[in-house]
């Protein structure tokens, strides 16, 4: 472990919603696996929770605790309250901020599925059996960030709002590099996702990544357009090794993915930028009609803090034991409601949490 010898910070983000009660049981498995090394963990506000207390949804004193930090374990943001407040105060999403701001344009999300949940899945256990692939979603350009956006006028007294989709070439040519240096790690095969027969930035898209391309020889490239690519997920999804696409069409397709595997409640992810600080956080939301009963999946958090431990601070046996413990309990039957299935027992979010950190300790 290349970082052992000085402590490593870390910045913890609950959130709302059912963020304040996985990401507890995240850093439990953290706290499991780094006993022989000096982490610091410090929490901070952000979203709703931080508006009731700062009157701000991404206060400076989480700012300067996320300066401070190596890497960010984060839980979810959102909820009628803090939909409400935003609508009359247009500052921009906390975490559309933090990723553009810390510059993170790769966001890796690992679609694997437990063979203990081939029964979990909607889909049939022989198209979705062995699945193991990697979503990179390009985070920092697309509709999500272009301008002109908002309302305008359309002089006709009818209401009229605009997003505009944009990339530069430099976006696509890093967020590219990134998704083939992911398939050069895995079975070397990138699939590029896009809409070029009809939207001109993604033509542009498919002509750079295309270009790209020429750098890694030992990388098999292919092109879908979206629609063609969600369909293909769902039809044959374990035909992909890696797929790299576009802020919006990633943020889609991923969402889609996590049904593959079971629940949104497995799907960790990895923001990542240039250098080593991270930001960590389960693909789902707060789910506020759940939130507050103790019954939320904390697994998507926990494998998120394992991406955590790999990307950010190179802890790669770490992370193995902690993945390692989340298979050890979906093993052992336990379930929570999202993944329930006959003959399993039925878990609330932080009694999976204090088994996968148990499983983590008794392998130690």
């Amino acid at each position: 472990m290349s970082l052992s010898n000085r402590k490593l910070k870390i910045a913890v983000l609950p959130g709302d919603g059912i963020g304040q009660e996985i990401v507890p049981e995240a850093v439990k498995a953290v706290k499991a696996v780094t006993g022989h090394v000096p982490v610091e963990m410090e929490q901070g506000e952000i979203g709703w929770t931080a508006v009731e207390r700062t009157g701000e949804a991404l206060p400076q004193a989480t700012l300067d605790l996320i300066e401070a930090s190596d890497a960010i374990l984060f839980g979810a943001i959102g909820g009628p309250e803090y939909e409400a407040w935003k609508r009359t105060n247009p500052r921009g999403s906390p975490l559309l901020r933090l990723r553009q701001d810390l510059k993170l344009f790769a966001n890796y999300r690992p679609v694997t599925l437990f063979p203990e949940l081939e029964n979990a899945s909607t889909l049939k256990p022989e198209v979705i059996r062995g699945l193991d692939l990697l979503i990179i979603r390009e985070l920092n350009g697309d509709i999500y960030f272009g301008e002109p956006r908002g309302p305008v006028s359309n002089g006709v007294g009818q209401r009229e709002s605009i997003n505009t989709m944009r990339y530069t070439e430099a976006q696509i040519r890093q967020v590219a590099h990134a998704g083939f240096r992911a398939a050069q790690r895995r079975r070397g095969k990138l699939c590029s996702v896009d809409k070029a027969n009809v939207l001109e930035t993604m033509a542009l898209w498919r002509d750079v990544v295309t270009e790209v391309s020429k750098e890694y020889p030992n990388v098999e490239l292919t092109h879908l357009f979206i629609d063609a690519a969600a369909m293909s997920l769902v039809r044959h999804p374990t035909q992909f090794d890696v797929i790299v696409t576009g802020n919006m069409f990633g943020d889609i397709l991923s969402d889609e993915a996590a049904m593959l595997t079971g629940s949104l409640g497995m799907l960790p992810s990895a923001s990542i930028g240039a250098g080593s600080k991270g930001l960590y956080e389960p693909i789902h939301g707060s789910a506020p009609d759940i939130a507050g009963k103790g019954v939320a999946n904390p697994l998507a958090a926990i494998l998120s803090a394992a991406l955590m431990l790999r990307f950010s601070f190179e802890m790669e046996e770490e992370a193995r034991r902690i993945e390692d413990g989340v298979r050890e309990v979906l093993a052992a039957g336990l379930r929570t409601g999202d993944i329930m299935e006959a003959g399993a027992r039925r878990v609330g979010t932080r009694e999976m949490g204090d088994a996968v950190a148990e499983a983590i300790a008794a392998a130690a």
